[in-house]
């Protein structure tokens, strides 16, 4: 079994975002919102590390920064592809899994905060 890694992580987060802001759905939101794309990359590798290594590097809330960026229902089938294969390609296995199912509750809670009508269980996939 391969240890997860600090690089892992970096990889991970670097793989995803080039992916994402050449999405042409995904693209848009994130080029719209991040202005500084290197101190960006290090708080969402801080986020990751937080959430897999327990390294308490991420102190803040990601729902808030998300709240008022024009997100829609589909985007986050979308995320959850690119993020997925991503894991897949640049963690090992076990490690691909708790992200993975770390990434799905997230995607969950925020659809479920943006979009409180939704009914429970609503399908993510755009």
């Amino acid at each position: 079994m391969t240890e997860l890694t600090e690089q892992h992580i970096r990889n991970l987060v670097h793989t995803f975002y080039g992916r994402a802001r050449q999405h042409p759905s995904l693209g848009p939101v994130f080029n719209a919102a991040v202005s500084d794309w290197d101190h960006h990359l290090g708080v969402i590798v801080d986020f990751w590390s937080n959430s897999l290594l327990h390294t308490q590097r991420y102190k803040g809330h990601a729902f808030p920064v998300h709240m008022n960026l024009p997100i829609k229902r589909e985007h986050f089938g979308q995320w959850l592809e690119l993020f997925r294969e991503a894991a897949r390609e640049t963690l090992p296995e076990e490690a691909a899994r708790a992200a993975i199912g770390r990434a799905e509750f997230m995607a969950e809670s925020f659809r479920a905060g943006l979009f409180p009508l939704d009914p429970p269980g609503r399908p993510l996939a755009g």
